[in-house]
Parts: structure tokens; sequence; C-alpha cells
């Protein structure tokens, strides 16, 4: 054989070995995570920290992640901006604290929608991969990898008493935007937004009468509370993990393979993690010594023709904005009903 051709085995030879080193032998990729909620919040124990421990998995230890819970890399309204500046790779956050940017995500916060969160989870995912995707996500240059529909959110009050729907008339309510201020102003309460993480604090000082939020939020936060309704909620939030599309453009093929494949798994463990635990903290609650309240007939009858308009109004605001709030509606309840 000629020197030619063996030096042409040899260079094939090294080629093969060089195609056959696992592209996981490369540099680690250290990814920064941030979030606003405080530490051992369910959206981290059945979201985000299954998500990242799959993806490190999956890609035999090359991707790790540093987690930056609590507003510790920046304030929740700011968690956006600083995905799309770099400062942070992933993101978990509520869509109501970046609501002027993502108005249309409101759509699945509206009342009555969804029966529990693995069927707003399963809505939420078709829309982020079609009209929210492209009008809403895209525009902001960021991809949701994990979307989360939380359990229903009923009234927490601290102090005042509730009997009736007249009870929470005048009341300074904590609640997200979009579509459950919408709903609270037509029962007469006055809305107040603020992050969760803000909640005790107000409360305490008497700031704020009580919220609109979940069982598990109340537990999680410690709120204090003496009274919480039940059966019949009034909406719920709309959360997610997202990448900013500039980070995502970067990843390698098989990361970013490994990052699809963990975000269904973790929608999955996540809505149903989250139902469990409603089930549990409202338990807790009641152990603690907090009332809960059970709406009358003739409230419940009120909730439900008073609700069932919020929607359409919601996405009426929406269209004179200029944004496709119709359209959106639309697409949410059709995804929902679909099989």
């Amino acid at each position: 054989m000629s020197m030619q051709g063996v030096l042409k085995i040899f260079m094939a030879g090294i080629a093969a070995a060089l195609t056959a080193q696992p592209a996981l032998a490369q540099e680690k990729l250290v990814l920064r995570a941030a979030d606003p909620f405080p530490p051992g919040h369910y959206l981290h124990r059945h979201g985000l920290k299954p998500w990242m421990e799959a993806v490190t998995l999956a890609t035999q230890g090359r991707v790790q992640f540093e987690h930056y819970p609590a507003e510790q890399l920046g304030k929740a309204k700011d968690l956006l901006s600083l995905a799309q500046a770099g400062v942070a790779d992933v993101v978990l956050t509520g869509a109501a604290y970046h609501s002027e940017k993502m108005p249309l995500t409101a759509a699945l916060e509206t009342p009555g929608l969804f029966t529990d969160s693995c069927q707003g989870a399963r809505t939420y995912q078709k829309l982020a991969e079609g009209v929210l995707g492209e009008k809403e996500y895209a525009v902001n240059g960021v991809r949701v990898l994990v979307p989360a529909i939380l359990p229903t959110y009923h009234v927490v009050s601290a102090i005042r008493k509730i009997q009736s729907l007249k009870d929470v008339e005048g009341m300074k309510l904590r609640t997200l935007a979009g579509a459950q201020e919408l709903t609270m102003r037509k029962f007469k309460a006055v809305p107040v937004r603020m992050p969760s993480s803000e909640l005790f604090e107000a409360m305490s000082r008497g700031t704020v009468d009580g919220a609109i939020f979940s069982y598990e939020g109340v537990v999680n936060n410690k709120l204090p509370i003496k009274y919480v309704t039940s059966e019949v909620g009034f909406g719920s939030g709309a959360a997610m993990i997202f990448i900013a599309e500039n980070r995502w453009n970067k990843l390698p093929e098989e990361v970013k393979k490994a990052m699809l494949e963990a975000g269904k798994a973790a929608t999955q463990t996540l809505c149903s993690g989250m139902m469990r635990e409603e089930t549990a903290s409202l338990e807790k609650l009641k152990q603690a010594g907090v009332t809960v309240v059970r709406w009358s007939a003739e409230d419940k009858k009120e909730m439900e023709r008073v609700m069932a308009a919020v929607a359409d109004e919601w996405a009426s605001q929406m269209d004179k904005r200029g944004k496709p709030g119709s359209q959106v509606l639309k697409a949410v309840l059709e995804a929902r009903d679909s099989r």
C-alpha cells in the first residue's frame, strides 16, 4: 500500500474516533435560572427543579444550572428584560408580572376556563406553540419550554369576615392583571397589583385586606389569614419556564432536544403535583383554624353570571388596544375543547 493510502486510512481513523467521541465530552454549559418565588415553592419542586435535573441527566452532566430564586437575580417585573439581556438564561415566572409586554397570556387566567391545572397546561402548550408563541413570545424574543396553569384562585382575607359576595365589596385585594383584575372590579372589590413575595408584609400592615390566591400560595407564603372561600373560584394564574431566543439559538442541538423533552415531562409533573398540594394545603388551613367559606346558591349564580361576561369583555379591551384578544380567546377555547 502506498504512503498516500496509509495516510488516508490513518486520517479516516482519526475522524472516526473524533466522531465517536460523545458530544457531551465538550465543554460544560452552566446556565443561570432565575425566578421570583421563595425557595421550596411548588413551581420549583414540581416544575423547575425536575426540569433542570432531567436536562442535566439527559446531557450526561454537560448542562449544569445555577438557581437564583426569590428575586436574587432581579425583581419579578424585570426577569423578562434580564433574560433578553442575557443576565438570566432560563426564567421561571408568572405571566402577570409582565402584563405590559405579555398581556395576551391573561386569556388563560379567565375565570371558569379549566376544570384543573392539567387541562389548563395542555391548552397552554397548544397556545405557546401556536398563536401565543407567534403573537406574544416571539415578539418578546423568548421561547416557552414549560407552560403551567396554577390551581383555581379564591378570596383569602386577613381579618375581614366573609359570608357572602357583599362582603367582598370594597376589599383591597391583590389580584393578577388582566381578566382577574377585571373580574374583581365587577364584584366591586379594589384590585391591587403586587408580586406574591410582597403579600405577607402588605397583609400584616393592612395595605391590602387579602388576595385572590391559591391555597398553596397562602401556605407557602405563610400569609396571616382568617378566611378563605371555596368551590367556585376567580380564575387562576399562568406561569412559564422560558429561555431567550438568542440564547436558545446558541445551544447545541442535543441540548435543545434535551430541554424540549424535559419540558414535556415537567409540564405533566408540575400540573399533577400542584393539584395534589392544593388539596393538602386546604387541609392545612383548616387545621390552622382558618374559616372556609362556601358560597350560597344565590352567590354562585351571580358569580357565574358576572364571570361569563369577563372573557368577552377582556377580549374586547385587547382588541381596542390593537392586540388580537378575540383571536387568542377563540384559540384558547378551541384548544381546550379539542382532543
